[in-house]
């Protein structure tokens, strides 16, 4: 007995595999690879700790201290920001451009403006953390910049997950040799 809704993200009986499919819109802007599951995690601890501190606002609320219930409602609602803005971190890419999304910034690059994207073998930070070690990395050149590194093997989405890593980092380059200038 076939089951249609289970293939229904790719044709097995077409011939052609090259054909991009009709949701696939090279304009907007994709992360090429998942969130990983520490980024994840970090996240969801965000929104835990986001939804004890709302508990805690409406107890103080029903106490009848209205401003203390409005500053627990301000932490908690930089807490969801948080935990949002770290689901959203990593690398986007669209036919305009490369897009390094941090914490606290965002970075966006005309492919016009990209020198180069490599795999580099170097000391790379573990989760974010001051502590390094040997890793790899996706780094990217600029005209007359020194390199910026987009993606490590030990950053919250590809840590204990090699092969990821490796498809993001191929996936990132193919769009970058597809529309960046003529190398």
């Amino acid at each position: 007995m076939p089951l249609p809704f289970l293939t229904a993200d790719r044709a097995f009986d077409a011939a052609d595999d090259d054909v991009a499919l009709p949701f696939d819109d090279h304009d907007l802007w994709r992360r090429p690879y998942r969130p990983g599951p520490w980024r994840v995690g970090g996240a969801a601890l965000l929104l835990l700790l986001a939804s004890f501190v709302l508990l805690a606002a409406m107890v103080i609320a029903f106490a009848g201290a209205l401003p203390g219930a409005t500053v627990c409602i301000g932490v908690a609602a930089l807490f969801i920001c948080g935990a949002l803005r770290i689901l959203r971190m990593g690398t986007w890419v669209s036919r305009h451009g490369l897009r390094h999304v941090a914490l606290f910034s965002t970075t966006t690059l005309p492919w016009a403006k990209v020198k180069a994207l490599r795999t580099a073998q170097q000391p790379v930070r573990w989760l974010g953390l001051p502590r390094t070690v040997q890793g790899q990395a996706l780094v990217l050149v600029r005209d007359g910049d020194e390199p910026v590194t987009l993606l490590t093997d030990h950053n919250g989405d590809f840590l204990s997950r090699v092969e990821a890593f490796d498809r993001a980092a191929d996936t990132i380059e193919a769009w970058g040799a597809e529309y960046g200038p003529e190398r």
